[in-house]
């Protein structure tokens, strides 16, 4: 008999402002919003489909896949590593990552994977139905940057 250790799922999520300093997050099943991502893809056992090539190429396909938008991944969020429990016995650890829209002319669109896309203030955040990790992160991401700069300053 083969030996198969226990795994954690890892899912790779994004913090993005639009131009105006608001956070894209998507509806979920259930009724939670959160942070663009999903898991690293192995590609598929019959050799089609490529792997993702790391974490952050997996959250920019992601991203793209959920959102239309284009981004490039990076830096880890301060303290946006973290285990979260969706439903009792099932946990994942989430890796927080901030990113930098490429596309900010686009408007992000909802996938068939959420019920609704959305892009909420640093204080409508507070106030959502999400997991609090998710609000840290955001808050952490919100943080590093001065309000006073412009778009072009942000950068």
């Amino acid at each position: 008999m083969t030996y198969t250790p226990p795994l954690w799922p890892v899912s790779v999520k994004g913090v993005a402002l639009d131009g105006c300093g608001r956070v894209l997050l998507l509806k979920n099943e259930r009724e939670e919003w959160e942070l663009p991502g999903g898991r690293l893809e192995t590609g598929a056992p019959d050799g089609n489909g490529s792997p993702d090539a790391g974490p952050e190429a997996a959250l920019e396909r992601e991203f793209r896949e959920e959102t239309g938008w284009e981004v490039k991944a990076g830096p880890l969020v301060e303290g946006g590593v973290w285990i979260y429990e969706p439903v009792p016995g099932r946990r994942v650890l989430i890796v927080t990552y901030g990113c930098t829209i490429l596309t900010p002319d686009s408007p992000p669109v909802v996938s068939h994977e959420h019920k609704e896309i959305g892009l909420f203030t640093g204080q409508e955040v507070a106030g959502l139905t999400m997991p609090e990790g998710y609000k840290r992160s955001i808050t952490a991401w919100l943080g590093r940057i001065p309000a006073n700069l412009d778009d072009y300053e942000r950068l």
